[in-house]
């Protein structure tokens, strides 16, 4: 897998808006199903060209809705890694939001 096509996404909610404030330097991003936590480390410092000290990646699981009265919708599962970076630097694609 190219290093360009693990991270998917940035994940922007007030949660990890929070993280990546200056004190605690974590990023979130939805990342390939098939990514491992060196894939995601190596990808983020490639492409931000940051130190990354530590990798979590987490499965959120498939949930359903509703759309009308009997419809079931499944929504489909997806990969979240948080990213946490060396002291003083951050990434500017979060900054501002």
């Amino acid at each position: 897998m190219h290093l360009y096509q693990v991270l998917k996404r940035p994940v922007v909610t007030e949660k990890s808006q929070y993280q990546g404030d200056l004190y605690e330097r974590q990023y979130v991003f939805e990342v390939d199903k098939r990514a491992n936590k060196q894939l995601v480390k190596a990808a983020v410092e490639k492409i931000f060209d940051v130190d990354v000290l530590q990798v979590r990646i987490i499965n959120v699981k498939p949930k359903s809705g509703r759309y009308g009265r009997r419809v079931v919708i499944r929504k489909p599962g997806w990969k979240k890694a948080i990213v946490t970076l060396a002291a003083g630097q951050s990434i500017q694609i979060f900054e501002g939001v």
